[in-house]
């Protein structure tokens, strides 16, 4: 296996946007999410501090060639993901980053997602009116 090709890979989930996201050490920093850049892809300046955020927490000063593919959920539920994904993998690639990015709460999956619709119902929760007579 040569040097080039050697990743190391998180997943992060978001609702239902799921990341996969990979991070190679190179000479110059890309990051491209769903094979464009980062910055075209999550317009808005927000969004784009979202994702960068674990590797200004983790510390970790070495360039990185960061590739995330993206599907489901909508731009900011995405965005999450990413950001998990990413994470997860600079915990895989580091060991060190595990403190500052769990600290920071990094690390912890955000589980809540939308409630199934149930037989009966009109949504979730809400009930069809009921009237005693």
């Amino acid at each position: 296996m040569s040097n080039e090709t050697r990743y190391t890979e998180g997943v992060g989930r978001r609702k239902s946007a799921i990341a996969r996201v990979r991070i190679t050490p190179a000479v110059k920093a890309i990051f491209l999410v769903a094979d464009k850049p980062s910055d075209e892809y999550f317009k808005g300046e927000q969004l784009s501090k979202m994702i960068r955020e674990p590797l200004k927490t983790s510390g970790l000063t070495q360039k990185f060639n960061i590739s995330a593919r993206v599907k489901g959920g909508g731009v900011h539920s995405q965005a999450e993901a990413v950001r998990l994904g990413l994470a997860r993998a600079l915990n895989n690639f580091d060991h060190e980053a595990r403190g500052p990015l769990k600290k920071a709460g990094l690390l912890t999956r955000n589980a809540r997602i939308k409630e199934r619709r149930k037989f009966g119902l009109k949504k979730a929760r809400k009930a069809p009116q009921w009237s005693k007579r």
